[in-house]
């Protein structure tokens, strides 16, 4: 009997140490919009992105949606951007999560800063909202 409790602790020990937090999660899926973004894989995005998502910015003071397809669709496929992306925080409670990255384009004077909220459905966590803007601060 001692045995049996001692491989069932072992199996519940290793099980636990194998998988992934929620906070990995929404990482992973984070991670999945950079490296789709950074190296032109339009598949990798769209995993990460749900497909009724748009991308809000202000340009001139007034409110810019651009259509998650159309956003999508603009990355060639294969194309090395040089892009490199941080995850600056995550904050999650239960099924909805709001992230912030800090996105740096060659050639360009200043970083993208990236807000994106997400949810999980399915089991599966996926960015609903994007909202962008120019980083102003240090």
């Amino acid at each position: 009997m001692k045995k049996f409790f001692l491989f069932a602790f072992a199996l519940f020990l290793s099980t636990s140490l194998h998988a992934q937090t929620e906070k990995e999660l929404i990482t992973d899926t984070i991670n999945d919009y950079i490296e789709g973004t950074s190296y032109g894989n339009q598949d990798q995005v769209r995993n990460a992105f749900h497909p009724d998502l748009n991308l809000y910015s202000i340009r001139n003071g007034k409110l810019n949606v651009w259509f998650g397809q159309d956003y999508i669709n603009g990355i060639i496929e294969g194309r090395d951007t040089g892009r490199k992306g941080k995850i600056l925080s995550i904050d999650y409670e239960n099924d909805v999560a709001v992230a912030k990255a800090e996105i740096i384009i060659p050639g360009r004077d200043a970083p993208f800063i990236d807000y994106f909220m997400l949810a999980k459905a399915d089991g599966k966590w996926t960015i609903i909202h994007k909202a962008y803007t120019v980083k102003t601060s240090d």
